[in-house]
């Protein structure tokens, strides 16, 4: 099995989408080798293209503040992606891509990692991490766990979500604060 700074720079030179073609760099995604906690968001956008880090951009603040709020830094979490690489012009990553990185790095970053509870942020994390055709409804799904593979999931909304809907701010605070309790089982 491949090692994480392997895993890593597998990810910087990939070509096995479109995506690798049109990014900047591409974002393996950061944090420490024995994380109790990790994050999985939908793709990077343009500041983390730029930079080839996660969450550096107006969506990274709003995350940056949950995890303050929830007593954590960037630093106890691993952050990540479903795609590694940004959609052109930001849209949804499709299936392709999605399940591209998906068998070739993400569920490879996960078994490596071993992290007690994985935060799902966002639709598109939580469809192709556990798999699930079912329409996602977000109010109705976030805060709860959801076992699966010998794996504990946490449902959350994705951090822009504050940038447009400030409304879900204690929802989001009450939610990062339950992967935090989660982390700690």
């Amino acid at each position: 099995m491949d090692s994480l700074p392997v895993l890593a720079e597998k990810t910087r030179v990939c070509q096995l989408c479109p995506l690798g073609k049109t990014r900047m760099h591409a974002v393996p995604g950061e944090g420490p080798d024995n994380p109790t906690i990790m994050l999985i968001g939908e793709a990077p956008g343009r500041n983390e293209d730029e930079q080839g880090r996660p969450f550096v951009g107006a969506a990274g603040k709003k995350l940056e503040e949950l995890l303050t709020h929830a007593g954590l830094t960037r630093g106890n979490v691993f952050i990540t992606s479903v795609v590694k690489c940004r959609p052109p012009e930001n849209r949804v990553p499709t299936n392709e891509e999605a399940i591209t990185c998906k068998t070739n790095y993400l569920e490879k970053q996960i078994q490596i990692l071993q992290p007690e509870i994985i935060g799902l942020m966002g639709r598109t994390a939580i469809q192709h991490v556990l798999g699930d055709d079912t329409p996602i409804d977000l109010e109705r799904m976030h805060g709860k766990t959801i076992e699966k593979k010998g794996k504990k999931y946490l449902i959350l909304y994705h951090p822009a979500a504050m940038i447009y809907n400030q409304s879900l701010k204690e929802r989001m605070q009450d939610d990062f604060r339950e992967l935090t309790k989660k982390g700690d089982e």
